[in-house]
């Protein structure tokens, strides 16, 4: 293939990505305020050999050198998010001002190196002052904090920040958390509840959007980050293509399709029947505010069939026992999927812009006698999930950029420090940093913009 074939557009966005609980550290400095996620980890039995994040990888005091190490593979953008407890350690109230002076320094020492920052408002860890209070995702009072949470940070932040997410994958926050019960704050709620869980969660990020553009300091852009079911046709003819175009709308009911279309779908409510969340229709027109992009997580694929005798005229084909898989037992691999979530969003709802805002994969990367990480498994990922990203610019698909997860090895959530998802390896005991292979091949990506 030509140079030109493998090329981005020359605007292509190139970054990587973090969450403030897997990387800050500093969980008890600066008046920061303890959230679920500390409450959980430090609960016997929650997490991988209840490992917590209390440290994680200290990024709260390294931070200059994580820059440096971005500025050396030549990333122009960095998507963090921020500790709402860091902030405001009650969940609303008087703020933290030495926390709020953190993102400050890190806000200003990213512009000064050239990369630009794009936050993340709420990427899992509810202050535990909310949880204590009103129960959490199970009030619309959090709701209304998070509005308030949203507006204190564009007071502070948006005269130099204008790219912002209000919430990180709703079903991580919702059902895992409140349902399954694997995350925090680790409960197992009926079906109603659950699902008001969820409408709360929507409503958050509605009046979130509303609160944000009336605080700015100057236009900004607002966009979701969240892990659709990325819908694949088990191979490209018309029917199939189109039955799963219908399945990233339907399978996406919950979260995403509302969002867009400010309205859940007659399906999602029959299905849920009694259990059906309870809303009003301004409710559904704040869930349902213009945003200026979409932020795609993507990791693995639902196959897609038509099938005419199936609800919606299509069927999801499971994986079989030998389809392959990286280390995570649930990240099978689906290339195709930066390919058609874009497509699918431009066809859906004319989505203008579309940013993958997380990729990658756990590997066990141990590094050699000589100190190298030489994850191939993680190129071989990178190269074929970018090559079909880059099939969506070529065919003129709205993808404007690409956020690999993660920057570092950190804390991953439930299972502790066991999977390895960053392009720099980090040594747990001394916390130092070192590019992986896989970091290296990044940077000529990048220095290319093209695939190497």
């Amino acid at each position: 293939m030509t140079t030109e074939l493998l090329s981005f557009p020359k605007d292509f966005l190139w970054g990587t990505a973090s969450a403030a609980y897997q990387v800050e550290g500093a969980a008890n400095e600066d008046g920061r305020g303890p959230s679920i996620w500390d409450t959980f980890s430090h609960t016997p039995g929650c997490t991988e050999m209840d490992q917590h994040a209390d440290v994680a990888v200290d990024q709260y005091h390294r931070y200059p050198e994580d820059i440096r190490w971005m500025q050396w593979m030549g990333v122009k953008a960095y998507r963090l998010s921020m500790s709402w407890s860091r902030v405001l350690p009650a969940g609303d109230g008087p703020a933290n001002e030495k926390g709020f002076a953190y993102y400050d320094r890190l806000v200003d020492a990213l512009l000064a190196a050239g990369i630009t920052p794009w936050i993340t408002l709420f990427h899992w860890d509810l202050p535990q002052a909310l949880e204590d209070r009103f129960g959490g995702w199970r009030s619309p009072e959090t709701a209304r904090r998070f509005a308030d949470y949203a507006a204190a940070c564009m007071q502070r932040l948006s005269d130099r920040v204008t790219n912002w997410f209000t919430i990180n994958e709703f079903v991580c926050v919702t059902d895992n958390g409140y349902s399954q019960g694997i995350f925090a704050p680790g409960l197992k709620l009926p079906r109603k509840p659950r699902n008001q869980v969820r409408h709360h969660a929507l409503l958050a990020h509605g009046w979130g959007v509303q609160a944000m553009r009336a605080a700015a300091r100057q236009p900004i852009r607002i966009g979701i980050a969240e892990n659709m079911k990325a819908c694949v046709p088990v191979f490209e003819t018309d029917e199939h293509i189109a039955a799963a175009r219908t399945a990233f709308r339907v399978e996406n009911a919950r979260f995403l399709t509302a969002i867009m279309e400010g309205r859940y779908l007659d399906s999602y409510l029959e299905d849920e029947g009694a259990d059906a969340p309870e809303f009003t229709e301004a409710e559904m027109t704040a869930i349902g505010q213009p945003l200026d992009f979409i932020g795609a997580n993507l990791y693995t694929p639902a196959h897609i069939r038509a099938d005419a005798g199936a609800p919606h005229g299509y069927a999801e084909v499971p994986h079989p026992a030998g389809y392959p898989r990286m280390m995570p037992d649930w990240l099978f691999i689906g290339p195709s999927i930066g390919y058609w979530a874009t497509r699918q969003l431009a066809e859906i709802w004319g989505v203008k812009a579309v940013y993958v805002t997380e990729n990658g994969c756990g590997c066990p990367d141990k590094p050699t006698r000589g100190g190298q990480v030489l994850d191939t498994d993680r190129i071989m990922f990178l190269r074929e999930y970018l090559m079909h990203m880059q099939r969506a610019t070529r065919e003129g698909w709205p993808l404007k950029g690409y956020f690999h997860w993660s920057l570092l090895d950190n804390y991953e959530w439930h299972r502790g420090y066991a999977q390895r998802f960053g392009l720099l390896y980090v040594n747990y005991a001394t916390l130092a940093r070192t590019p992986k292979l896989s970091a290296e091949c990044y940077r000529e990506m990048i220095r290319r913009n093209a695939l190497a």
